[in-house]
């Protein structure tokens, strides 16, 4: 492990925990701060650890999950650059309640727990910090709870594909962070339910081509997240609906 370099420093000042800090507090906390870089699927930490440290990232992607007992992995989450985790454990002097690893090729900036616990007893305001950020994960947490309960399949791939676009409108092509078995996962869909959905997107102009994703307009997958069916290219109408032979069901089976 290493010392933080300044560009690991600017990502770590950004994250939304460290935001409403005083240079001086966020100089203090990041003391100890070092950096650690993995190779794909190296194991960051497994469930039940003692939490010994908080986690930026500064490159990669990191996963959490948990393995059902029927041996399946259940992704949590997956964290990208300028994203930390791993607060709440950290300051309570708990245990990692997950697993997490790298998918790609990862470089984070870890801060021990009892460094930080120590600088919550010199400055408060760390402290009121780490709760907001650990709100805000409640708050995503629980958006995604309703997320996989309330939309569909096809709903959930399209929300996905738009977090991942600038564009607002018209064409775009979209570069997908990492394979599709754990897009599939982190959607809450089995991956041959995701291959179904991408086969349907591909009559509604969103096509798959390898990792990237070519969308004609954008508007699609708006209309898709907020409910529109949408009359898929070569469908002919019947009394101003669509033939129930083409017509494109919403959603999948996850």
């Amino acid at each position: 492990m290493t010392a933080p370099n300044p560009a690991d420093l600017l990502i770590a000042s950004r994250i939304p925990v460290f935001s409403g800090l005083k240079p001086g507090a966020l100089d203090v906390l990041m003391a100890q701060a070092r950096v650690i870089n993995l190779r794909p699927g190296s194991m960051l930490f497994r469930q039940g650890e003692p939490a010994s440290s908080f986690f930026i990232i500064v490159e990669g992607w990191i996963k959490l999950y948990r393995i059902t007992p029927a041996g399946d992995e259940a992704v949590l989450n997956v964290f990208a650059q300028g994203q930390s985790f791993a607060e709440a454990v950290t300051f309570t002097s708990g245990s990692y309640p997950a697993m997490a690893s790298a998918v790609t090729r990862t470089r984070l900036i870890l801060i021990p727990a009892d460094h930080i616990v120590d600088c919550i007893r010199k400055m408060p305001e760390i402290a009121i910090a780490m709760i907001a950020s650990t709100s805000q994960h409640l708050h995503l947490m629980i958006s995604r709870v309703e997320q996989l309960t309330a939309q569909s399949g096809m709903q959930r791939v399209a929300d996905f594909l738009i977090s991942l676009t600038p564009c607002a409108k018209g064409p775009c092509t979209i570069a997908l962070p990492y394979d599709k078995s754990l897009i599939a996962g982190r959607l809450g869909l089995k991956p041959e339910s995701l291959s179904r959905v991408f086969a349907k997107l591909r009559t509604m102009g969103v096509d798959v081509r390898a990792s990237d994703v070519v969308v004609d307009d954008v508007v699609t997958l708006l209309d898709l997240v907020a409910g529109d069916r949408v009359k898929p290219r070569g469908a002919f109408a019947f009394n101003g609906k669509l033939s129930p032979k083409h017509a494109v069901p919403l959603g999948l089976p996850a």
